[in-house]
């Protein structure tokens, strides 16, 4: 806060750059205190610069919230991470299941089946379509029915695997 009332903005960020590498379990008190001292749109910008963490840092940190209970601030994180290329959401899907956090997985795929095309969402199952694929298209029921086919099109057009 003080680098704010000085007019230090500049620097202020690079400390919510930094923040944004400390473990994961830190975000959480760090949530508190910035919304404490009136910091909150420094709360949304850490989250934006930890939604560019790579996947696994990703993964840990929408744990660390979900386990905090702060599923919104998980929620924005992971809709954050969608701009990503789609082999990176592949790598955050399979790290958040790996941690148990299945529903933050889940949170992450309809998030990126959502906003990006069916061609993109296609993407995400080449790496594993035996694990990726029945989330991909859980994710897309979850969206419309077209959403659905259009994902399991683009499937088979890609010639993925496992598709139904």
């Amino acid at each position: 806060m003080r680098l704010r009332t000085e007019g230090r903005s500049g620097e202020a960020h690079g400390v919510l750059c930094e923040a944004a590498g400390w473990p994961a379990d830190r975000l959480p008190l760090l949530a508190v205190e910035l919304h404490r001292s009136g910091l909150a749109a420094d709360w949304a910008t850490l989250l934006w610069e930890v939604s560019s963490l790579p996947p696994v840092e990703l993964a840990a940190a929408a744990g660390a919230l979900a386990a905090a209970g702060r599923t919104d601030d998980c929620g924005q994180l992971l809709r954050q991470g969608v701009a990503r290329p789609a082999a990176e959401i592949a790598d955050a899907v399979l790290a958040l299941d790996r941690a148990g956090l299945e529903p933050e997985a889940q949170a992450l795929m309809g998030a990126f089946v959502r906003v990006r095309t069916p061609e993109d969402a296609a993407l995400i199952a080449a790496g594993d379509p035996r694990q990726l694929v029945p989330q991909l298209l859980a994710a897309a029921r979850a969206v419309s029915p077209e959403r659905e086919w259009d994902v399991v099109h683009a499937l088979r057009v890609a010639g993925i695997a496992d598709t139904p």
